[in-house]
């Protein structure tokens, strides 16, 4: 079964600490292991979220485009991994081992519709 990993963070949160999360070190190793397990279908690494362009419809119907940073943005997603394991609990197991999941974070782990 296929499962996207969705590393998520959290703007402003005292858990992250000064930086803004786990190390950079942490996620390479983290990138390693699981990629040395086979297990990676796909992966990406997203720019902080005040590089984000958002896309959305006005009352009017017409479509609007923005700019970031967006005040109300307060959890995004730092990247993520398309993983193929036999079960959820090999997902879950993966994401328990990401940097993403620790304090400030978090790992949501999404089955890939089969279409």
């Amino acid at each position: 079964m296929k499962y996207a990993l969705l590393l998520m963070g959290h703007l402003n949160d005292p858990a992250c600490g000064e930086d803004g999360g786990a190390d950079p070190e942490e996620f390479f190793a983290f990138d390693r292991e699981i990629t040395a397990a086979g297990v990676v279908v796909d992966s990406f690494a997203l720019e902080d979220p005040d590089q984000a362009v958002q896309v959305s419809t006005g009352d009017d119907g017409e479509r609007i485009v923005s700019a970031g940073p967006f005040a109300e943005v307060r959890e995004f997603v730092g990247g993520g991994y398309i993983i193929e394991v036999p079960h959820l609990d090999d997902a879950i197991a993966w994401a328990k081992k990401s940097p993403a999941s620790a304090a400030g974070g978090h790992v949501e782990i999404r089955p890939l519709a089969p279409y």
